[in-house]
């Protein structure tokens, strides 16, 4: 199984950087991991939907080698910690190399959720696309203890 968060902006707060990498030692080494940050593009066109269209583009291009591609829509259906930890189970069980997508400030282009397998949310909420990633990890990590009957996870 391959994991790999693709997500568009290389400018993250240390803070957020710091929960980051927290999370990402914990997980463990067979899900092989990884965090793919693309350049955002230029907001100074002001053509948001040329902006997503080319941001959307980068990260198809980036999950090309990938079997599953999710992307993270605030429409897209909200998740449970147990929904996805059951997720990464059938992952691991099928040898799934997942592409989990998280678009700019102005979210993934039309072109790119129709190429996602599955779109979730993460929350009702409104949240910076970096702390969106925060976020991702923070729930594969929660998902394995659930996996792995590991006390961190509380109903």
């Amino acid at each position: 199984m391959k994991i790999n968060l693709i997500a568009i902006g290389k400018k993250t707060p240390e803070w957020i950087n710091t929960g980051i990498q927290h999370y990402q030692k914990q997980l463990p080494s067979v899900y092989n991991f990884t965090i793919t940050a693309l350049e955002s593009q230029s907001c100074k066109s002001n053509n948001t939907e040329k902006i997503k269209s080319l941001e959307g583009d980068m990260l198809i291009e980036a999950a090309s080698a990938s079997t599953i591609l999710i992307g993270f829509d605030e429409k897209g259906k909200q998740q449970t910690s147990k929904a996805i930890s059951s997720s990464i189970k059938d992952w691991q069980l099928n040898g799934d190399s997942v592409a989990l997508i998280i678009g700019g400030a102005d979210g993934l282009s039309t072109e790119c959720k129709q190429k996602c397998h599955q779109l979730w949310g993460l929350s009702g909420l409104t949240m910076t696309h970096t702390m969106a990633r925060l976020l991702v990890i923070e729930q594969l990590f929660r998902g394995h203890t659930l996996l792995t009957n590991h006390p961190y996870h509380r109903e």
